[in-house]
């Protein structure tokens, strides 16, 4: 085999990784896993192998050297991650120090806080599928939104937190203020406005963890959100006029655009000393906004000397296809400038709540 391997041209031997001596050794996994300080990890090191889950782990062994080595990262959450408990695995992460920047849709940022407050109020329904539209009514008359298999709790979530949020963007009109949304959200820790459901670990929110740290937090397309929603009701003057007509001036939220040059200047501070690469769970707006700033700092500020992103990981479901953004692959990125011909690159074509554990294991020393 060593001779077949020899007479291949460098440009194909650079895809190839030869099978890690022993791995097919007498001993077997559960022996391996016994003796190791780290048995999620070298579980994951003997069974993820090959397809989907060797590219998990090959992203999971890159990602825990980048970060070693001194590097950064950025974390983008779509989909309804949140709903469905990403904050197990990622509040841990950057409790530890492995995250530096979370970009989410504000459907995901929210729903962290949803669950802080209602969590034993949430339902499971795996057969989901199963369901008439007719029972999917009776679910809405109830009350609860269905997420895939989640039923949020809107009474015991949404409408707990409107009335705070609301009296929040009432004061800073005021006083002339104005806040992005995370920060307005923020408060409701700080100020101990909300209290975690009794049945919920707090350690299991996100947004809870990167209040304690104070890690950046970006939320592109706000107004996509419940929330969102709901302050653009507060906002509303025209024909169709809404509760009390006019409750708050749109001021006093920061923009998309504000977010955008805000991380200009969070990109150019954190990479000055350090590579940052980038983890993109899901797809949509949540990711291509953050890391759309490397080719903007280039070609429209026209700066120079600024660093690529070191590595690209995305987690998705959706399969590369003529038309489909969320399936377009890293190597498409390059002709947008997004990523360089040496940034690390792999698309792992799986379901985020699969994939995405393995490598926080990894990353955790599990």
């Amino acid at each position: 085999m060593r001779k077949k391997f020899d007479q291949l041209s460098a440009g194909l031997k650079k895809y190839i990784v030869e099978e890690a001596p022993g791995v097919t050794g007498t001993q077997s996994v559960s022996q391996d896993v016994q003796k190791s300080k780290t048995p999620v990890s070298t579980f994951a090191e003997r069974a993820l192998r090959h397809c989907n889950g060797g590219a998990t782990l090959q992203a999971a062994l890159w990602l825990k050297q980048h970060l070693d080595n001194g590097g950064k990262l950025v974390v983008t959450i779509a989909g309804a991650l949140s709903s469905f408990q990403i904050g197990v695995t990622l509040a841990e992460l950057i409790r530890k120090g492995k995250v530096h920047l979370i970009s989410a849709t504000g459907a995901n940022h929210e729903e962290s806080y949803y669950r802080y407050v209602a969590h034993s109020h949430y339902a499971y329904i795996p057969r989901y599928t199963e369901l008439t539209p007719e029972q999917e009514a009776e679910l809405r008359d109830a009350g609860l939104r269905r997420i895939t298999d989640t039923f949020l709790p809107e009474d015991e979530s949404v409408r707990i937190m409107e009335p705070l949020l609301l009296k929040m963007w009432k004061d800073a009109e005021k006083k002339g203020e104005r806040y992005f949304p995370h920060e307005y959200f923020r408060r409701l820790y700080a100020e101990k406005l909300i209290r975690p459901d009794p049945n919920a670990n707090p350690n299991d929110s996100w947004t809870y963890a990167a209040y304690e740290k104070n890690i950046p937090i970006v939320i592109p397309g706000f107004e996509d959100s419940t929330t969102g929603n709901i302050f653009a009701s507060y906002t509303y003057v025209g024909k169709y006029k809404g509760k009390d007509g006019k409750m708050v001036s749109p001021t006093v939220m920061k923009s998309g655009l504000e977010y955008f040059t805000s991380l200009y200047d969070w990109y150019m501070e954190e990479s000055k000393d350090a590579p940052i690469a980038f983890l993109q769970l899901g797809g949509g707006i949540a990711a291509d906004f953050p890391i759309c700033i490397v080719p903007s700092l280039k070609h429209d500020l026209l700066y120079q000397g600024v660093r690529d992103w070191a590595g690209f990981v995305e987690i998705g479901s959706s399969p590369m296809s003529y038309g489909s953004y969320s399936g377009a692959g890293g190597k498409e990125k390059i002709t947008w400038d997004k990523l360089s011909t040496a940034s690390y690159y792999q698309i792992i074509q799986s379901d985020v709540t699969v994939a995405f554990p393995w490598i926080a294991a990894v990353l955790l020393d599990l």
